[in-house]
C-alpha cells in the first residue's frame, strides 16, 4: 500500500534542453544526482566529495531537475487513487486518508470488499505491539479482519454487541478472533446484540461478567476501527433494527448517519442519545478519546453519511472509494479539521 518512487538518472541520452549543459557538466551533474537520489547522500556528502560548495550542489541538482537531466516518477499501486486521497485529508484535516479505485460495476454497492482489504494493511502500519484494537460492527470491519495478514502482538476487544446474536460467530465475534490470532494477542468479543428492546436489559447484560470485562478495555484502546452507516434500509445496521415508529422518530431529529450506535445530523452533531442507553457500544466520550479512529466506508449511497461523521470529530482517519471521495470534496462549506476533536454539540 505505501507509495514507491521511481527516479530515473540519465546521462548524455537526457533531453534537447539538457544537452546545453557541456559534456563535463552533464558528467557532473548526473554523478551528482546518482548519489542524492539513488545513493541517498546527503548535499554536504556530496560538496565533499566533489570540492565544491554545498550550494553548488544543490545548484546542479536543481538545473538536472530542470532540464530533465533527471526524472522523478511516483507510483502508487493502481488501485490506489493517491490525489484524491490527498485532497481529502486535507479537506477534512485528517491523519490519513486513503481512497480506492471504486469497481466499475459497483456503483450503487456500499462499502465495496476492497476496502477492508485496503483498510487491513492500513491497520499493519498503525498498531504496535502493546496497543489495544478496537472492533465495532461491520460488514466493512468484517472484510477487514477477514483480510489481515499482520499486526505486531496486541490486544483485541470488541466496541458494539451484534447485529443479530445468531450470527456473532459469522460476524463481529469472529472479527475479533481473527485480528486477536493474527496478531497473537488477547480477543475479548462481545456475545449480545447492539440493540437491545429497552435500557434495564441493557444495563443488565453489560454486567454480565464476559460484557463487562470487555467493557473495561474501552478505556484502554489506542486504535479502533468502525463503520458508517446512512439513514436507509439496507446501508444502516441500526435503522434495519428499529421499527417503523422508532425511525420516523429519530428521522425527525434529522438524523443522517450513524456509526456504532450513534446518531449524527448532517452537522455532525448528535441526536437521539437516547438511544445508547438501550445498546450494547462504546460511548462516544470514549471513542473521541482513542488516538486513532479509523472508519471504512465507501459509495455514493454513503458519501452524505461519511460527510456527517467526519464533521463529528470522533473519526481521525478513512478509507473510502472514489465514488464517495468525489462527493465527498464538494459537500458543502469546508468542515473544521477532525484532528480538532472537540464535541461540536458543545460541552
Amino acid at each position: 500500500m505505501n507509495s514507491s518512487e521511481e527516479i530515473a538518472v540519465s546521462g548524455m541520452s537526457a533531453g534537447r534542453s539538457a544537452m546545453r549543459m557541456g559534456p563535463a557538466e552533464l558528467v557532473q551533474a548526473a554523478a551528482m544526482a546518482r548519489r542524492f537520489y539513488l545513493e541517498g547522500k546527503s548535499k554536504i556528502q556530496i560538496a565533499e566529495e566533489f570540492g565544491v560548495s554545498r550550494f553548488k550542489v544543490a545548484r546542479v541538482l536543481e538545473t538536472a531537475l530542470e532540464r530533465d537531466l533527471v526524472r522523478i516518477e511516483i507510483r502508487v499501486p493502481a488501485e490506489l487513487d493517491a490525489e484524491r486521497s490527498d485532497a481529502l485529508r486535507a479537506r477534512y484535516g485528517l491523519r490519513h486518508a486513503v481512497v480506492v479505485e471504486s469497481p466499475a460495476d459497483a456503483e450503487e454497492s456500499p462499502d465495496p470488499e476492497n476496502l477492508g482489504e485496503v483498510a487491513a494493511d492500513l491497520l499493519g502500519e498503525l498498531v504496535n505491539e502493546g496497543d489495544v484494537l478496537g472492533l465495532a460492527w461491520g460488514r466493512s470491519t468484517i472484510h477487514m479482519a477477514a483480510a489481515l495478514d499482520r499486526l505486531p502482538p496486541c490486544t483485541v476487544v470488541q466496541l458494539t454487541g451484534v447485529y443479530d446474536a445468531g450470527t456473532a460467530e459469522r460476524g463481529s465475534v469472529e472479527a475479533v478472533r481473527r485480528a486477536a490470532q493474527v496478531s497473537g494477542g488477547d480477543a475479548h468479543p462481545i456475545y449480545a446484540p447492539m440493540l437491545l428492546p429497552d435500557a434495564a436489559t441493557a444495563a443488565a447484560l453489560r454486567n454480565q461478567t464476559g460484557i463487562a470485562r470487555a467493557f473495561e478495555y474501552f478505556d484502554k484502546v489506542t486504535v479502533a476501527c468502525v463503520s458508517i452507516g446512512s439513514w436507509e434500509p439496507g446501508i444502516s445496521t441500526v435503522h434495519d433494527m428499529l421499527s417503523d415508529e422508532e425511525r420516523a422518530h429519530y428521522a425527525s431529529l434529522g438524523v443522517a448517519a450513524e456509526m456504532s450506535a450513534h446518531l449524527f445530523d448532517t452537522e455532525g452533531r448528535r441526536v437521539g442519545r437516547d438511544l445508547g442507553e438501550r445498546c450494547i457500544t462504546v460511548k462516544a466520550d470514549q471513542l473521541r478519546r482513542i488516538p486513532e479512529v479509523v472508519a471504512i466506508a465507501g459509495g455514493q449511497r454513503k458519501a452524505a453519511a461519511i460527510d456527517a461523521v467526519l464533521r463529528s470529530g470522533l473519526v481521525t482517519s478513512l478509507v473510502t472509494d472514489t465514488s464517495a471521495a468525489d462527493v465527498l470534496m464538494t459537500a458543502g462549506p469546508t468542515p473544521r479539521p477532525a484532528l480538532n476533536r472537540a464535541d461540536p454539540d458543545g460541552p
